[in-house]
């Protein structure tokens, strides 16, 4: 098989797995709040720093593209994104509007018996345990010194400490500046 007919295979059977674990229920806040891009509240439910808490419905947003993170994370994940992120991907317009909202969800990454099976070989992978639940939310005057984007951070359904946060934005501005500080391209 040659390196783009391995590639489109790649990329198939990442979209299905995605597919697969979107229909998967996931532990997060109950009662959570959409996004907040209003004044800052204390939350224990809201992301240190930016006050970013867990969308209502983020699981029915549609599917911007699957990715694999080998070697000590091995995970699976998939990049969701709300209709005006999703408008703005079409369009392959930037800067992203204010009211984008971007989630990236993380499975572990397990072996299946199933598709071991079927496929004949140990590989078949599907989610495992979530991971995190992570969001950036666009609001160009709230988040102003941080590229109009702000950024949560979850497991089990509650955010993770400041010192993770503060984090953030410099990983985004070191290597994803260029597109809106966004890593993730829109698979078609």
């Amino acid at each position: 098989m040659n390196a783009a007919a391995q590639y489109r295979a790649t990329i198939a059977v990442l979209a299905a797995v995605a597919l697969f674990a979107l229909s998967r229920p996931i532990q997060s806040a109950a009662g959570s709040k959409p996004a907040s891009t209003g004044s800052r509240v204390a939350d224990t439910n809201a992301s240190p720093i930016y006050g970013v808490t867990i969308p209502v419905g983020f699981r029915q947003w549609e599917l911007i593209a699957p990715s694999q993170e080998a070697g000590s994370l091995n995970e699976l994940r998939a990049k969701l994104g709300n209709d005006v992120a999703m408008k703005a991907y079409r369009k392959g317009s930037l800067p992203f509007p204010d009211g984008t909202i971007l989630a990236k969800v993380a499975w572990k990454r397990v072996s299946s018996a199933e598709y071991n099976s079927a496929l004949g070989a140990p590989q078949g992978f599907v989610p495992g345990a979530v991971t995190t639940l992570q969001f950036m939310v666009k609001d160009s005057k709230r988040y102003a010194s941080t590229g109009g984007w702000g950024f949560g951070r979850f497991i089990n359904g509650k955010p993770v400490d400041e010192a993770q946060h503060e984090a953030c934005f410099a990983c985004h501005a070191a290597h994803a500046k260029e597109h809106d500080f966004v890593f993730t391209q829109y698979a078609p």
